[in-house]
């Protein structure tokens, strides 16, 4: 049984992480901060300047842990793999799928029906919680219309190319109403449409940084399951892109990414002194909002939800791990089909 493990995140610059024993030594300044149990690791995961030594770098490949290196604003720089884990004949499988224009169409449709009855849950949800204020005619219209993408998503003769069709016009309806999640009245939460590379605002910047953790994640999770986390089925291959962990990632983009980005702004846990705008228009996160999203994150993964398929209890940060499990088990011919994630 998988457990749910910490992700040990290093956001203070010029941080040096050691092999100590079984622990990972943080040293800051020559000084130890602390000492961590590499058993209760899943990931590690540094901003900026952060280091490691060959030694515990091999420590962490040989025992599973997942080290990944962002720049200081959460951009993915670089990842530390050990040996290929898993079944060859499952990957093999994947890449004849991938490779198959009907087998991408029927795991793209899977994978986009989680996501947008998940986009419908987040505004049905939020339609219940703050439709006294007029906002729930918007949400509950919205969220009829993903309903309307939800059929015709299940048209047979669809190919990748329809699907997408959908998914675009489903992602437009859904980001149209999203500044009605959003309660704080400060004109810098203000959310007028996504956008990225480099976020233009402090809601887009709070959006990017969380889908980078949660990408970071799952493709950890793809990896413990043996699946390749770089072949994937709506999203095709591109060098250095991780395809099948943003296939994943659709599922839980509404229900966790975006539901804690509009916690975090209506709770007032992040503020807009904690963003920065550049001459560019670019929008980056101080490193003390930084960290409160982290911890947010952590907290979140800890909470206890029950798996709608399996009908099990289990902490939010199990979710992925276990939704690739049952992909590994619908490819290899185990699950006639794969039960996307669907929060109720």
């Amino acid at each position: 049984m998988k457990k749910h493990l910490n992700t040990l995140f290093i956001t203070t610059q010029g941080s040096y992480l050691a092999k100590d024993g079984e622990c990972v030594l943080i040293r800051v300044e020559r000084e130890d901060k602390a000492r961590i149990p590499i058993h209760t690791l899943g990931g590690i995961v540094g901003f900026g300047q952060v280091s490691l030594s060959p030694q515990l770098m091999a420590h962490c490949a040989e025992n599973g842990v997942a080290v990944s290196f962002l720049t200081e604003q959460g951009r993915f720089l670089a990842r530390v793999q050990g040996p290929v884990s898993g079944n060859v004949l499952l990957r093999r499988e994947q890449y004849r799928w991938a490779d198959s224009p009907d087998r991408s169409a029927a795991m793209a449709r899977f994978v986009l029906t989680g996501k947008i009855a998940n986009s419908r849950s987040v505004l049905q949800r939020a339609a219940r919680d703050h439709g006294h204020d007029g906002r729930e005619d918007r949400l509950r219209f919205a969220a009829k219309r993903l309903s309307d993408c939800l059929v015709r998503l299940g048209q047979p003769d669809l190919d990748l190319n329809g699907l997408r069709g959908i998914e675009g016009e489903a992602g437009a309806i859904y980001f149209d109403v999203f500044a009605d999640l959003i309660t704080s009245d400060d004109a810098a939460f203000r959310f007028q449409g996504r956008n990225r590379r480099p976020p233009l605002d402090p809601v887009n910047c709070l959006l990017s940084f969380i889908y980078t953790l949660l990408v970071h994640d799952i493709r950890g999770a793809l990896e413990c399951t043996g699946l390749d986390p770089a072949v994937g089925f709506l999203h095709r291959d591109r060098p250095g892109r991780p395809s099948l962990a943003l296939d994943l990632l659709e599922e839980f983009r509404p229900v966790f990414a975006d539901r804690l980005a509009a916690s975090l702004i209506n709770l007032g846990q992040v503020r807009p002194r904690g963003f920065q705008r550049l001459e560019s228009g670019a929008v980056l996160m101080a490193d003390d909002t930084r960290k409160e999203v982290i911890v947010a994150y952590q907290k979140r993964k800890q909470e206890v939800v029950e798996h709608p398929f399996l009908n099990e209890k289990m902490p939010v940060g199990l979710l992925w791990h276990t939704q690739a499990l049952l992909l590994a088990r619908h490819i290899r011919g185990d699950l006639d089909g794969y039960p996307p994630y669907i929060r109720k």
